[in-house]
């Protein structure tokens, strides 16, 4: 892990994302003291339609109207 000053990552950003994006990690030190940790993000993979098709299940129960006291409760009554 290349370790690099405050001064040194605000110079180099650019060049040090680069070997990030290549799998590096780069740690920012304040003089000897480490303070923080680049790496590169995971990539999310995309959201697929339908992927959770089949796994929730609504019984005819949902489709009742809803008791008076709770109505009232979402009138603000």
């Amino acid at each position: 892990m290349k370790t690099v000053t405050i001064h040194q990552a605000k110079t180099n950003l650019s060049r040090l994302l680069a070997e990030i994006e290549e799998g590096g990690e780069v740690l920012i030190a304040r003089g000897r003291q480490p303070i923080s940790r680049l790496v590169a993000l995971k990539p999310r993979r995309p959201r697929m339609f339908g992927a959770l098709k089949g796994t929730a299940k609504i019984g005819p129960e949902f489709f009742d109207p809803l008791p008076e006291d709770e109505l009232d409760a979402w009138d603000g009554k």
